[in-house]
């Protein structure tokens, strides 16, 4: 209930002035009145129980998203101050929900290095909710105090359940915090829960439970040993939670080496690489003295740098960057130094090993240098400078100068290292960089050079390729072909106005052992790419793509599926975007032709199956019914075996062929297993065929 005019006293100037600014322009403090501001809420105040950790002071953090759209958090750092602010003349617990710019975090030594840093966040997170309660375990006791909408005051709750919209009685003359409980000896912390103001969030604002569960592990790796555990209660369709409360635990030990690993999705060229340094700076800051006067004066700040990275076989690039463990996902002046010198130092080491690498005279560029790089960069610094309350860009200048610092003494030392395993590593590492320079050099000549040629110019394809004649893409299609002999007989079995045939030699090269460099020198692989004339890797462009369908068509035997399976690993590898947009596919020939003889005049009909088991079904049906067949049956070891109106009617026809299309579900997961059945590690292969042997079935080895 609203206070009448004649309550409205000073008291309640006091208290709402600074955050009646916040109610009137929230944008300007969470970015957004959607769910992403209200995700923001959520994490200002979870941050201040993740700063307690980082101090020292906590080790378990507590989220719970209750049924009536509240969240509680809970922490057993120190607990808010609860002692009288002399200045105010309020308790500590007010001040920091209801003053701007107040808190532990001006330099007054509760916090060195903190996420929160504006003094800004609970108090705004008070101001923008219909409700907050907050209680506070210190010194023995447990203490409580409520508002609504940033204001101070009791509510007359009915029974055990909380709402904001119970009767609130506001304090006109004074505030008190109220003494709950006790609490064990040694026993602290704080819990905060609240309800957002549906006055100020838009009506579909809701917290999401994935975006919790990413920050919450993203945190559990930056604080090792910190626990945090979500709960949510709210049972939403199409949430984890939505068929009764569910609970995560997170909790991590290995750091920032443990994070590199576990974002980093292809297989490794590089170990884990830590690198560690820290420098000095001054920045003149204003200074509040005991009269409340701000001076100018000269501080010296001490930044940390902490980055563990490592390459992977791939070409995809992932950078997290955080200062004081906030994650600022637009970069700023410690991300730019990291980036200036990573490729600083690679030139360097690279231009000195010119001739070894055969690097010529091309310059590498920053995409070179990333490619396939996975990096976890952390900087640690009191007081640092963001660019509005979201923090999502540093903006500290003398942080680019120590960072890039750091990482080129540290990176230079790890490529010039005379250790056996650091030396393997970079040699492996430079060797991948050089080609990736090759490879960008060698697409921006294709592509300058190798588009699609119309009717008035020469094709420069292989001279292998029969190419279709349309040129719509929807509807041509490419099929892969095992060797000449069922090249023979695909010509003849094809539509030669929309399917286009392209044969390779046997087993072509396994490109998840190769380098680049040596894919590209391949000649099946290099034909392949280019018939596809869309590119490879980084460079490759979906809609260059010059057929709408990639079929394989391989023999149904071991070899054929070995051969289709080097052909997927080359599309998952250098063309994953063709397998995302579900436009590989491989073509399903029969195994074996029953030829079904009829009395009489009647002509005899072939029944083509594709496993041992439909045609043994197929047998027991026939002989059921009475019809006899053809003895010996076909069995089919190749696609050459078969004529053209055979091909044509099995596996090319559209109107009677059966395809599978290739799709990657889990990219992680079958980059996982691409690289068990196919990668260098023989170990891990060797104990996956072992474990399978048990369970294969003799007859079907071809020997």
């Amino acid at each position: 209930m609203a206070p009448t005019k004649s309550e409205y006293t000073a008291r309640h100037l006091s208290v709402l002035e600074g955050l009646e600014a916040v109610r009137k322009r929230p944008g300007m403090y969470i970015g957004s009145t959607d769910s992403r501001g209200l995700m923001h809420c959520l994490w200002e105040i979870i941050d201040n129980s993740v700063d307690e950790a980082l101090a020292g002071y906590g080790q378990s953090i507590t989220v719970i998203m209750h049924p009536d759209d509240s969240v509680e958090i809970h922490d057993d750092g120190r607990g808010i101050p609860v002692d009288v602010e002399p200045k105010t003349g309020l308790s500590g617990v007010e001040v920091v929900f209801t003053k701007l710019h107040a808190g532990g975090k001006f330099g007054g030594g509760s916090y060195t290095a903190s996420g929160g840093l504006h003094g800004v966040g609970a108090s705004v997170v008070n101001a923008l909710s219909s409700r907050l309660d907050v209680q506070v375990d210190r010194g023995g006791k447990t203490y409580q105090m409520s508002f609504r909408r940033g204001e101070p005051g009791h509510f007359r709750d009915k029974g055990k359940t909380l709402t904001p919209t119970a009767l609130f009685e506001p304090f006109t003359t004074g505030s008190t915090l109220d003494k709950t409980g006790t609490t064990k000896r040694g026993v602290s912390g704080t819990r905060v829960r609240y309800w957002a103001d549906p006055q100020i969030f838009t009506r579909d604002a809701k917290f999401s439970y994935e975006e919790l569960q990413a920050r919450a592990r993203q945190t559990s790796f930056l604080i090792p040993g910190l626990k945090i555990t979500l709960r949510d209660e709210r049972g939403l369709p199409g949430t984890p939670g939505e068929n009764g409360p569910i609970e995560e635990v997170f909790v991590h030990d290995g750091g920032i080496s443990e994070f590199a690993d576990y974002l980093a999705a292809d297989s490794p060229v590089t170990d884990i690489w830590r690198l560690h340094g820290a420098g000095k700076f001054s920045e003149s800051v204003p200074v509040l003295d005991d009269k409340g006067h701000s001076h100018i004066t000269e501080v010296e700040r001490e930044c940390e740098v902490d980055i563990a990275l490592r390459w992977g076989i791939g070409y995809d690039t992932t950078v997290r960057s955080f200062v004081n463990i906030i994650a600022t996902p637009k970069g700023g002046t410690h991300l730019s130094g990291f980036e200036q010198a990573l490729l600083k130092s690679f030139r360097k080491v690279i231009e000195a090993n010119s001739r070894k690498l055969k690097a010529g005279n091309d310059k590498i560029e920053k995409d070179d240098v990333f490619a396939g790089l996975t990096a976890v960069l952390t900087v640690r610094l009191a007081e640092p400078q963001f660019e509005g309350q979201t923090k999502e860009i540093l903006g500290t200048p003398a942080v680019r100068q120590i960072v890039a610092k750091v990482v080129e003494k540290e990176i230079l030392a790890k490529l010039n290292s005379k250790t056996r395993a650091d030396k393997q590593q970079s040699a492996v590492l430079l060797e991948k960089v050089v080609s990736e320079m090759k490879s960008r050099i060698s697409a921006r000549v294709h592509k300058e050079t190798q588009r699609r040629k119309n009717a008035l110019e020469t094709s420069a394809m292989p001279a292998k390729l029969a190419d279709c004649r349309i040129d719509d893409v929807e509807r041509s299609e490419l099929f892969i072909v095992e060797g000449d002999s069922a090249l023979g007989t695909a010509r003849l079995a094809r539509s030669s106005d929309y399917q286009a045939l392209l044969p390779i030699r046997g087993k072509i090269l396994n490109v998840q052992k190769a380098s680049v460099g040596d894919m590209l020198s391949n000649t099946e692989c290099a034909a392949l790419i280019q018939v596809v004339g869309a590119g490879s890797g980084r460079s490759f462009q979906l809609e260059a793509a010059r057929y709408g369908k990639v079929i394989l068509m391989t023999d149904a035997d071991v070899d054929g599926a070995h051969i289709r399976t080097l052909l997927l690993t080359l599309f998952f590898r250098y063309m994953r975007p063709l397998v995302e947009a579900g436009r590989v596919f491989a073509a399903v020939p029969p195994l074996h032709r029953v030829e079904v003889i009829h009395s009489g005049s009647k002509p005899n009909e072939m029944i083509y199956t594709y496993s041992e088991n439909e045609m043994n079904t197929l047998l027991a049906r026939l002989e059921k019914d009475g019809k006899r067949y053809k003895e010996p049956i076909q069995r089919y070891k190749g696609l050459g075996e078969m004529d053209a109106d055979q091909l044509a009617e099995t596996t090319m026809d559209p109107r009677h062929r059966t395809l599978r299309r290739v799709g990657v579900e889990d990219a992680q997961a079958a980059e996982r297993a691409f690289d068990l059945l196919m990668g260098s590690d023989v170990a891990p292969r060797k104990e996956f065929i072992i474990a399978g042997a048990a369970v294969l079935d003799r007859e079907r080895i071809d020997a």
